[in-house]
């Protein structure tokens, strides 16, 4: 079995790594830095890497080419990062690049993969998504958005794979705060406990396993999901406001 993890220098993406690894699968490891790529092939084993920036289409396109004739079982499409701030006052350029990664990355991968799976009819899609696809997410507000993107992308196309009766599967991993170098990218702190990225991997690959649409990591995230979805958008948005501005001074 062998499994493409993007984003897997750090965080979740190194976790599942580790994981699958341990469980004896094959794996194709992308990031954009190619010296722990290749410490992580070295200390792995049974690893290909191939160094690429998301970010930049061409690039997306690489990944998969590098992939094509490798019978790719799982892809797990974990690489995102977020931007915060107020929305009219954030970078433009550095927006666009996370919107490439965030969205358009996860899709391309995804509708390419999603087709050669659909022909041996088997395979895994995971997409690394967040809790905050269910909120409307004032100053992270694009970052928010994106995260929508992807569960509702992914929920989507699951159920056309099951009125087709396709043995292929999709997870959405859609974590709270996780431990991870995440928020230092974004230039905030935690405002609540942050879940280990461990526990995080394990989740999302149980539920993958296991043929769940939706993976959740802790009891406190699951309930303030189902919570929001009581909400408005005008009264999320206020309560999220006062989470982010927690988070840092504005």
């Amino acid at each position: 079995m062998k499994a493409l993890i993007t984003g897997a220098t750090s965080g979740i993406g190194k976790c599942i790594a580790e994981k699958l690894s341990q469980r004896g699968w094959e794996l194709i490891l992308t990031g954009r830095n190619e010296e722990i790529l290749a410490e992580m092939a070295e200390r792995l084993g049974k690893c290909e890497i191939v160094a690429a920036d998301l970010s930049q289409k061409s690039e997306i396109f690489k990944v998969y080419d590098f992939c094509r004739g490798k019978n790719v079982d799982m892809l797990v499409n974990n690489a995102g990062f977020g931007v915060f701030g107020r929305f009219s006052e954030t970078d433009l350029d550095t927006e666009i690049d996370m919107l490439t990664v965030n969205i358009t990355a996860v899709h391309i991968l995804m509708k390419l993969f999603l087709r050669e799976f659909r022909e041996k009819d088997s395979g895994i899609i995971l997409n690394v998504a967040s809790a905050a696809a269910y909120l409307t997410g004032p100053l992270m507000a694009s970052y928010y958005a994106s995260k929508s993107y992807v569960l509702k992308l992914s929920a989507a196309a699951a159920e056309e794979l099951r009125r087709e009766g396709s043995k292929v599967k999709i997870t959405v991993l859609c974590p709270g705060p996780v431990d991870t170098e995440f928020n230092n990218r974004a230039g905030v702190t935690f405002s609540m406990k942050p879940v280990s990225a461990e526990k995080t991997a394990d989740c999302g690959l149980n539920a993958a396993f296991s043929g769940k649409l939706i993976a959740i990591p802790n009891l406190v995230t699951k309930l303030g999901v189902t919570g929001a979805r009581f909400l408005s958008h005008k009264l999320t948005a206020r309560l999220v406001y006062g989470m982010q501005e927690r988070k840092k001074g504005v």
